[in-house]
């Protein structure tokens, strides 16, 4: 029983920590007759929340938002906030996204959930790209907080070629699997995920680079030189920023 209500309480402090990232990112980043990139996720639900309350206040006017994956999409609508493609608006303002780690010089490893790449695609549209997280995230190396790997979308039919050149490049690669369906993750573009730990990345710009070079990779998950600013939610409730050198 007090193991469950410390678990709680520690869900509502990252909750209110994601919370707190999300509405500074907004606050600071977004101004009426904006187009911006709306990325997927948890900490992304408390971006939209922000955005609906400033455009149902008056605050916030003509906004064009892109999501970057279906649960983006929906989040929007049910917001009632007006969406469009990258098709349409390839030149945005800004991209909020949240990320999975954040190192000190601003790399971030995304794709936990299975959409990096709508999100580098717009990530990249973006003049500036801020990342919003909770405390859990920030770290001084990429893999020294999050262990679940590097995601890097794969088309299917290569997946097995991929986790070889993984282990090559000192990697160890998994398939990664589905929940509530039998098999693996299939991404919103009907490709599969492969989740690859490499330990600590010192150098996440070459590799990867060495990962694009393998036939058959759709994207990784590895942000490199993207971000201008993260906004970390703490414990203690208030809101810390990384800014790019």
């Amino acid at each position: 029983e007090e193991a469950r209500l410390l678990c709680e309480i520690l869900d509502m402090d990252v909750e209110a920590a994601k919370k707190k990232a999300a509405f500074a990112a907004v606050d600071e980043f977004v101004q009426s007759g904006m187009k911006i990139g709306v990325g997927s996720g948890s900490t992304v639900v408390y971006a939209v929340e922000r955005l609906k309350q400033k455009k149902d206040q008056g605050e916030l006017k003509d906004l064009v938002c892109v999501p970057t994956s279906f649960q983006s999409t929906i989040l929007l609508m049910q917001a009632g906030l007006t969406t469009g493609e990258p098709t349409q608006y390839p030149e945005l303002d800004v991209a909020i996204d949240g990320a999975d780690e954040v190192d000190m010089k601003m790399n971030c490893i995304k794709g936990g959930g299975a959409c990096q790449l709508q999100e580098k695609i717009v990530a990249a549209c973006a003049k500036k790209f801020v990342v919003i997280a909770d405390y859990r995230k920030e770290a001084k190396t990429l893999g020294e907080k999050w262990k679940k790997g590097v995601p890097i979308e794969v088309v299917p039919m290569a997946y097995k070629l991929l986790c070889l050149r993984c282990e090559k490049l000192g990697g160890k690669p998994v398939l990664r699997m589905a929940k509530n369906k039998a098999g693996p993750v299939v991404t919103d573009n009907g490709n599969f995920v492969i989740d690859c730990d490499f330990g600590l990345i010192e150098d996440p710009s070459s590799l990867n680079t060495k990962l694009q070079l393998i036939p058959g990779v759709v994207e990784v998950g590895l942000f490199c030189g993207m971000a201008v600013k993260a906004f970390f939610g703490q414990k203690d409730g208030s809101v810390t920023t990384r800014v790019a050198s």
